[in-house]
């Protein structure tokens, strides 16, 4: 009898354990097929991008961007190195392709895509929510926006996501099949070093993860080893960047700060709360917003995420108090649309259908208002134009280029070998650099952001050609200037360029000496 009873247990175990195999490899297939749906959606995210990217042209930050990528440095007076980095491996995979560049800013958007699916399946959603959370931030308008140009912002955009998800890693519950969730300590290390990389505003992110701990019972993670070790990831991938500001006497500071009061003083931090409701959800995604507080706050289900609540909470409200741009607090919208699409599944069909729509609807609008979809100087774009003037900022710098070209080939022999391009601005600067060397131009110099740091070279030029200054400030700085060419575009478009500088100056014979004519060149933008 004994014998039997054995035989009957050994056999209820075995049972158990074939039951477990099968369920853990059901689950398993499960996870693969969200992650291939997730896969899937990103993936035509790319797409759709790339089939019409090619459109317009470069973006003036573009320019600027490209032409720091041809100067590698550890740090650059407007950003961190790690967007002209990735634009440099751009340029050596594509040359100066406007397709190839603006490749990273749509793939960096579809990581950010997979991710919000998988932090949805974190916070306990199941394949719908996963979809939702995906598609709510594919359609964001800033990150629509980032992803058909290139600029840091698009990877500032992945690194908070990718830190939102370490931190709902590391607030899940743990248990036996997940001991140690404390180790998630090193994903958010890794994605604030990448962020600080990038783009310093993610320092943001930081401050309010440490406040959103302390007002939560998860404040005991903060006594745990690997947030040390978190940090110190954190810090050895700045680390390049910190030494590269110290030498350079933390240069970068003075041009924030330098930014922030243009920025205030013309008006661009005006209206930040109301137009978080148009830049940093949309405002077809406002009820998942909503309901991502409510997750949080009020829902049983979020107390255990409760600190990530927090820090979209404390962000904000240190974004506001600082007076930063509206768009600044774009990359911590993910936060809500992930744990409102959760909350989603528990809504009635009819507004659960609503959601599609609304989804539908803001994936039009930022299409409409954010790619580079309306034919040039129709009444689509120049309604697009009024409501965004980037695009305006894409038309015209191959015709600046080669009327500048054409002006040095207008010189004496003795005097064109010689001669030097002044640019007025980074994107005029960058064009010369991108696309000057078909025509035989030299790389442009300027007394903007990091050109300025490169100097003026050597020899000191005698004879140049200026562009984006105006006849005042040359007049008093050099002996002779004259106009030799103007900047139009085939399209007839109004920008900056063809507005408020359009005339090609050659200009002799520096008033003061060069190392104090560049210290008055000086500039930020």
């Amino acid at each position: 009898m004994a014998a039997v009873g054995i035989q009957k247990d050994w056999l209820a175990r075995a049972d158990r354990r074939q039951t477990g195999t099968l369920l853990t490899m059901s689950s398993n297939t499960g996870v693969r097929r969200g992650i291939g749906l997730l896969l899937l959606l990103a993936s035509g995210e790319v797409l759709a991008h790339t089939l019409v990217n090619h459109r317009y042209g470069f973006f003036r930050d573009e320019l600027g961007t490209l032409g720091d990528a041809l100067h590698l440095a550890w740090g650059y007076v407007s950003y961190p190195p790690l967007a002209p980095f990735v634009a440099r491996i751009a340029l050596e995979l594509f040359g100066p392709s406007l397709v190839g560049l603006r490749l990273f800013a749509a793939l960096a958007h579809g990581a950010a895509m997979v991710l919000a699916g998988l932090m949805a399946r974190e916070l306990g959603g199941g394949r719908r929510a996963e979809v939702v959370a995906a598609l709510a931030v594919g359609i964001a308008p800033v990150a629509v926006a980032t992803s058909s140009l290139y600029e840091y912002v698009s990877f500032d955009y992945l690194w908070w996501v990718l830190a939102a998800y370490s931190t709902i890693r590391l607030l899940r519950p743990g248990g036996e099949r997940r001991p140690g969730p404390e180790r998630w300590w090193l994903g958010i290390g890794l994605a604030l070093g990448l962020g600080m990389m990038t783009r310093y505003t993610i320092a943001f992110f930081a401050a309010g993860l440490l406040g959103g701990l302390l007002l939560t019972p998860a404040r005991r993670l903060l006594l745990s080893r690997w947030l040390w070790l978190g940090a110190a990831l954190g810090l050895l991938l700045w680390l390049p960047n910190l030494w590269w500001q110290a030498r350079h006497d933390f240069l970068s500071l003075e041009f924030l700060r330098s930014i922030h009061a243009r920025d205030i003083r013309i008006g661009r931090t005006d209206g930040f709360w109301w137009k978080q409701a148009i830049l940093g959800a949309s405002l077809f995604t406002i009820p998942l917003c909503v309901a991502g507080l409510r997750f949080y706050f009020l829902k049983p289900e979020g107390r255990d995420f409760r600190a990530l609540g927090w820090v979209f909470v404390l962000v904000l409200g240190l974004f506001a108090v600082a007076r930063g741009r509206d768009y600044y607090m774009a990359p911590a919208y993910p936060i809500l649309l992930v744990a409102g699409a959760v909350a989603a599944e528990q809504w009635s069909r009819v507004a659960r259908g609503l959601t599609w729509a609304a989804l539908a609807g803001g994936a039009a609008l930022s299409a409409a208002f954010a790619m580079p979809l309306a034919p040039v100087n129709s009444a689509w774009w120049n309604i697009m134009d009024k409501n965004n003037g980037d695009m305006r900022e894409e038309i015209g710098w191959p015709e600046l280029v080669e009327a500048v070209a054409q002006v040095r080939d207008s010189l004496p022999a003795e005097e064109r070998a010689q001669a030097v391009i002044l640019a007025g601005n980074y994107g005029e600067a960058g064009a010369v650099d991108l696309l000057g060397p078909r025509f035989g131009l030299p790389r442009a110099i300027s007394g903007i952001n990091s050109y300025w740091l490169r100097g003026f070279g050597d020899p000191p030029p005698d004879t140049l050609v200026v562009i984006g200054l105006n006849r005042a400030a040359l007049d008093r700085d050099f002996e002779s200037c004259e106009v030799a060419g103007h900047i139009a575009n085939r399209y007839g478009v109004r920008n900056e360029e063809t507005l408020y500088h359009p005339d090609i100056f050659v200009c002799r014979r520096a008033r003061l000496p060069w190392p104090e004519l560049w210290a008055r060149l000086k500039s930020f933008g």
